[in-house]
């Protein structure tokens, strides 16, 4: 056992030790306060910046120099870069087409995204030193396009947590609180963002990968449906997992930049370079031609949302009730159904692919821990303890849940996926039949976690991780902060151990401060709609004086 272990404290030693190397060697500039001209570049959004480099009143490389500072000051503060691509970068943005719908824009990646010879073992160390062959799609795309990738971002090791930590990297941490998480498994992405470190990023979602660590830490994202982002190329922690499908999705600090984010990358015929990706060019959506109805999710049945979060989705309903829009209550197909099938899906091989890769003694995330535990479990000690849960304990939402964690042969996953299609045909029927353009709901019922949160709350994912299932286009924006005060808690929440877990670690007063969002939905491949209707809540609150505040770190 000693050899594994030394091996895995060596990896972590070296990529740490590369990552400071690659820092103290980038030029003197890097190391300067950030000037007049880098604040001026740091406040301007994405088009104008474009059009500045298209007319060459900006440079790419003045543009570079502004963000990387920024990032890695961001970094000494939250510790979200994994790779540090700044100086290969230098040379990118000279390069880089200055004619083209992203010239000269920074792009920030999850570590997951694929950049020719550099690393994205996203937290696995039998995988560090295994540099990436060649772009993927994404980067190839983006170096058309102008844009010029920086610096990649820290994850979960397996891909499967709302935090952001392991051996390799460390923890990342919220810049709003550092005793809490910025998300996961897109959390450094998210740090970085809402510090000002990048403007616009990339990441993943599965169960709520970006969009949770967007509410966590108070910035923009539209989770793509399967086929409209590129995602061909790139690290995974299971590879061939289509259960729940994974998407690739951009992240944004403001609205308006992932906007045009979202309109560069289709402009660009994301088709012609991944295979994956469907041929639908950008639409463009008018929203005030017929009064719009909104459906509100209040409760998944699972977890009810915390105070915080209920609050941010009361102030959107009653600004567009305020307004004219139609706000209804809506029953739809049971979201618990929902999460138990979805659950079952995506770790039918019980957890062994993602855990695969781990070396011996190498951490995993707590909340991974917990079902890794389960999964271990002989088979009639699992039932033993599922039947405790149901009978004993009366719990039969948790008793659902275990009933499905265990390692499935084909014969039993062809019918769950069967049984998938039956769901996503429920849904599309309600949301027929009650005429909804959109879905309101929380994004998680707990405002961000405190470090080690997974523990307890590590199943408490319904929220986003129903959308996936569904594969339905959902946005992200945040909407208010936790208020110590308004926001506590009156009455015990426990309905079932995946409730009591997840309020385990709600607390108002420790939590005082960090960003909520509000998750608006729409139907499959409806990404410009989704955009469009959080332009409308994000308009409508503006002009309340309810605007969401970005975090202004200096």
């Amino acid at each position: 056992m000693l050899f594994p272990w030394l091996s895995h404290r060596r990896a972590c030693q070296a990529k740490q030790e590369e990552r400071r190397e690659r820092i103290r060697s980038l030029p003197p500039i890097f190391r300067e306060p950030i000037n007049g001209l880098d604040k001026q570049i740091l406040s301007t959004n994405v088009e104008q910046l474009v059009k500045q480099v298209q007319s060459g009143k900006q440079d790419a490389v003045e543009i570079l120099t502004a963000y990387g500072k920024k990032a890695l000051r961001a970094h000494e503060v939250t510790n979200c870069l994994t790779e540090v691509m700044i100086s290969a970068a230098m040379g990118w943005a000279r390069e880089s087409n200055t004619q083209c719908p992203l010239a000269g824009i920074p792009v920030s990646l999850k570590d997951t995204v694929g950049v020719k010879d550099w690393d994205g073992c996203i937290g696995y160390t039998a995988w560090v030193g295994r540099p990436a062959q060649k772009d993927s799609a994404l980067v190839r795309l983006l170096r058309d396009a102008g844009a010029v990738p920086f610096v990649k971002t820290n994850v979960p090791i397996t891909l499967l947590s709302f935090e952001s930590a392991s051996d390799v990297f460390g923890r990342t941490i919220n810049p709003h609180k550092q005793t809490h998480s910025p998300g996961g498994s897109t959390g450094g992405e998210a740090a970085l963002l809402a510090y000002g470190g990048s403007r616009i990023g990339i990441g993943t979602d599965v169960a709520g990968s970006v969009r949770v660590p967007a509410h966590y830490s108070g910035v923009y994202t539209v989770k793509a449906s399967i086929g409209r982002f590129l995602k061909m190329g790139s690290s995974t922690s299971m590879p061939g997992q289509e259960g729940v499908a994974p998407v690739y999705s951009p992240m944004a600090r403001t609205l308006e930049d992932l906007e045009y984010f979202w309109k560069a990358i289709v402009s660009m015929e994301p088709w012609k370079y991944d295979h994956s990706c469907l041929p639908i060019p950008w639409r463009n959506i008018d929203l005030t031609k017929k009064p719009l109805t909104w459906g509100v999710m209040w409760d998944d049945g699972v977890v009810l949302p915390s105070p915080a979060c209920k609050r941010a989705l009361d102030l959107v309903v009653d600004t567009l009730r305020k307004y004219g829009h139609e706000v209804v209550d809506i029953n739809p197909p049971s979201p618990y159904e929902g999460l138990k099938l979805g659950s079952r899906l995506i770790l039918a091989d019980g957890g062994k692919t993602a855990t695969a890769p781990m070396r011996a003694f190498e951490s995993n995330d707590p909340g991974m821990v917990q079902a890794m535990r389960m999964f271990g479990l002989p088979s009639f000690l699992r039932k033993l303890y599922m039947l405790y849960v149901r009978y004993i304990k009366r719990d039969e939402v948790y008793a659902g849940l275990l009933d499905g964690w265990h390692a499935k042969p084909v014969v039993e996953f062809w019918p769950l996926v069967a049984k998938r299609e039956e769901y996503k045909a429920q849904w599309w029927a309600f949301w027929q039949e009650k005429k909804l353009d959109f879905v309101l709901t929380v994004p998680n019922a707990l405002p961000a976690v405190p470090h080690g949160g997974m523990k307890n709350g590590f199943s408490s994912c319904g929220y986003t991780f129903l959308f996936n299932l569904l594969d339905y286009s959902a946005g992200v924006l945040p909407i208010t902060h936790v208020d110590g005060t308004l926001d506590r808690l009156d009455s015990p929440r426990d309905r079932n151990a995946i409730e009591r877990g997840a309020y385990a670690d709600y607390d108002s007063v420790a939590m005082h401060g960090l960003p909520v969002g509000v998750q608006v939905v729409g139907q499959r491949l409806e990404e410009e709609r989704v955009i469009e209707a959080m332009k409308i809540i994000e308009g409508l609150l503006r002009k309340e004086g309810e605007q969401y505040q970005l975090l202004n770190a200096d």
